[in-house]
């Protein structure tokens, strides 16, 4: 099992990249978050440059942020600067569109997208449609060594619908999951295996799981302030997805816990509330994944936190991953919140029980 961070992206985000190569891990992932945090190529940049081991990935990329040429540009730039650490992660959008009060891509232009993309990479000519055409694109001259796609880099694809799975089974991508609880994330990779076998695919899965979440000591509580300000965040999904879900009419994605239906139902309330009322998304996403804004705080309990993070002691914490690759996951990545990056130190320690 390998371990990997996932960060809200920071333009310094390059000085807790190079503490996560110290200490051993071996990816950092960057949010492709526009609304909410900053640009994951220019980061990435700077951290490619900063570091020398740790794999780079966008965890994950939204393409209807940019076009597919300019994404494969990108990339292309990136892996020049870092070349063989690049990892391709991306996804149909969850935060960075909603933050716009949009739902995900539909999966078909993600997989033309996806398909254009992948195709520049590999130094072809592909036709595809812009601006109501169809038109022919390619990277006129790689050879000139601005750019890199002869160094292979590694496409991830955060699936989480069956579709969506066969899909990164029939390109023979890595997965990503993100999740709140292990026996949701077994299942989970059990219908992922099940999509690869039948896709043909030889090869292992390689699939990494992304949480949230706070090691806490011997007797500390799950509302502790520190666990509140590391894995709050991820407990307030639960209350964003929701007010998405009454207010603007995207569809419901998850069941609603029964143990934390009265937080829930107490916060869209206030989402009700939020300003301007024709885009009430700017005030519930505020923060998103990042901290937890005052107003949001009394609907953030201890048992919210609890299932849907992995805040709990070391030792609970360590068997709860060792299921995860027992599982089949290969690599396990936690987020760190703006401002607790100090918590990379409590996962260091854990990561070191799994080499």
């Amino acid at each position: 099992m390998e371990f990997g961070i996932a960060l809200p992206t920071d333009a310094a985000s390059w000085k807790t990249a190079a503490r996560a190569e110290e200490l051993g891990f071996r990816t950092a992932w960057f949010y492709d978050t526009q609304m909410l945090s900053a640009d994951c190529f220019v980061a990435m940049g700077a951290a490619a440059v900063k570091t020398s081991r740790i794999r780079l990935g966008t965890g994950v990329l939204i393409p209807s942020n940019r076009i597919a040429a300019v994404t494969a540009n990108a990339f292309a730039t990136l892996n020049k600067l870092a070349p063989g650490r690049v990892d391709i992660g991306i996804g149909t959008g969850f935060t960075g569109r909603r933050a716009m009060g949009l739902g995900a891509m539909k999966l078909k232009e993600f997989e033309e997208y996806t398909r254009v993309m992948l195709g520049l990479l590999a130094g072809e000519t592909v036709e595809t449609e812009i601006e109501g055409a169809r038109r022919k694109i390619r990277l006129l001259n790689p050879e000139l060594g601005l750019i890199d796609i002869r160094t292979p880099m590694r496409l991830h694809l955060a699936a989480a619908g069956l579709r969506a799975r066969a899909l990164t089974a029939r390109l023979g991508a890595g997965w990503i999951n993100f999740f709140s609880d292990v026996p949701a994330a077994v299942a989970m990779i059990g219908e992922m295996r099940e999509a690869w076998a039948a896709a043909g695919q030889a090869s292992p899965l390689e699939a990494t799981a992304f949480v949230l979440g706070c090691v806490l000591a011997e007797g500390e509580p799950h509302d502790s302030p520190r666990a509140i300000a590391q894995a709050g965040p991820r407990a307030a999904v639960l209350l964003h997805r929701a007010a998405d879900e009454a207010l603007s009419g995207l569809p419901n994605i998850s069941p609603l816990p029964e143990s934390v239906r009265r937080e829930v139902e107490g916060y869209v309330a206030l989402a009700r509330t939020f300003e301007p009322k024709d885009a009430p998304y700017l005030e519930n996403h505020r923060g998103h994944l990042m901290f937890l804004k005052e107003a949001e705080k009394p609907f953030v309990s201890a048992e919210m936190i609890r299932i849907t993070s992995f805040t709990a002691t070391e030792a609970e914490l360590k068997r709860r991953i060792g299921d995860l690759r027992d599982a089949g996951y290969t690599e396990f990545t936690v987020q760190l919140v703006p401002g607790q990056e100090q918590a990379i130190e409590d996962w260091g320690r854990i990561m070191k029980a799994f080499r």
